[in-house]
């Protein structure tokens, strides 16, 4: 069955309950702006909020004391060279005020087969020879769904999102999708944008785009 439309979700975001992780599932419901999001146990919850959190790629804020690290060159930035190490990282390492985390073993398997047919991917952060942080994410071909990023090291994480950023500005990407407002996004140059926009942006063409107002 199809997902329902997402302007039937309810107030605070979930358009549908149950189903799978199949990689058939997760693909139409990215395409259509849905993710699943749900706790140890639980039915598997699927998402669309109203704003959406995004971030375009060329308003990636990149600090003084950041442009110094990226400069100095103190970590190394590789891509998809490392999906089963940054995801389970993400599932392990803790987080101020989260008990709990999200990224389930069924989870973990049904993005490491995403990866696997190269829908998936990773941005990794070494410190010497040391994963210190890195983020995960589905690539749309022109909006990158970011699911989730841990740091080991201070500023890790930052590196992998100014790095990625950048890296899909020149490739003429329009968002990276950030899912839901946190204060670390937002202090990165994240803002939320009305649901309905995001979907547009999500099924627009990627040749022969305006730039964005929004």
């Amino acid at each position: 069955m199809r997902f329902p439309p997402v302007e039937t979700a309810t107030a605070e975001g979930v358009v549908a309950v149950g189903g799978d992780l199949s990689v058939k599932r997760l693909i139409e419901a990215y395409s259509e702006g849905i993710f699943p999001w749900f706790d140890h146990g639980s039915l598997i919850m699927w998402w669309s909020p109203d704003p959406r959190m995004v971030l375009l790629p060329s308003e990636v804020k990149v600090s003084k004391s950041m442009r110094k690290i990226l400069h100095r060159q103190v970590f190394r930035v590789t891509y998809n060279t490392a999906f089963d190490k940054v995801i389970k990282h993400c599932a392990t390492t803790s987080r101020k005020g989260q008990d709990d985390t999200w990224i389930t073993p069924e989870m973990i398997h049904a993005y490491t087969l995403l990866y696997q047919r190269g829908i998936a991917k990773s941005v990794e952060v070494w410190y010497n020879d040391l994963l210190v942080g890195g983020l995960y994410g589905l690539d749309l071909g022109h909006v990158f769904c970011g699911e989730s990023m841990f740091s080991l090291m201070s500023n890790a994480s930052k590196v992998a999102l100014v790095t990625l950023a950048r890296n899909l500005e020149e490739q003429k990407y329009r968002l990276i999708d950030c899912q839901m407002y946190t204060d670390h996004l937002a202090s990165m140059g994240a803002r939320e944008i009305p649901r309905k926009d995001f979907i547009k942006i999500l099924k627009s063409s990627t040749t022969g785009l305006e730039p964005l107002y929004i």
